[in-house]
């Protein structure tokens, strides 16, 4: 799973924008076989149907570990920076997950801009798949507990 942090927090890093190489600035274990990256940086792509391991779909629950959400969950936080990516995007080529764009980012600011700007259109589907209603509802079919404190600030409307 990879966290695509579109925070821009040095002055270096604004320079660049979203058309710059990505680059890693975080990566953190989230079970024995996998880690959430935080990449800036990259193209500004975004997915536009979920792909086949989306963590969005109903049908994947179980796919990757909780702790997983835990990690990604500021994604969801109100006027959040951070934006959910593809995990089949990977860090190279990273790109905003479908899923997220449809269920999950209403509330980010880094997609609202995008949206503003033309960066994000209504060409995104859900190709058929039933999706989660928002982050907590994912994040607690994956094993989080619906009263921790990292899904309090998450925006469910």
């Amino acid at each position: 799973m990879v966290q695509w942090d579109m925070s821009k927090g040095k002055v270096a890093d604004r320079k660049a924008g979203a058309n710059s190489e990505p680059r890693i600035v975080a990566t953190r274990q989230a079970g024995e076989l996998h880690q959430v990256v935080t990449v800036v940086g990259g193209k500004g792509t975004y997915r536009k149907k979920p792909c086949v391991t989306c963590p969005w779909k109903k049908s994947v629950v179980g796919e990757f570990p909780a702790e997983a959400f835990r990690h990604s969950a500021r994604t969801a936080y109100d006027m959040s920076e951070h934006a959910f990516a593809c995990h089949e995007s990977g860090v190279k080529r990273p790109s905003v997950c479908a899923g997220f764009l449809l269920k999950g980012a209403e509330h980010n600011l880094k997609v609202r801009l995008g949206r503003m700007q033309g960066k994000f259109k209504d060409d995104v589907t859900d190709g058929g798949e039933e999706l989660f209603e928002s982050y907590r509802a994912m994040a607690v079919a994956n094993g989080v507990g619906a009263d921790e404190a990292v899904l309090q600030p998450c925006r469910d409307d």
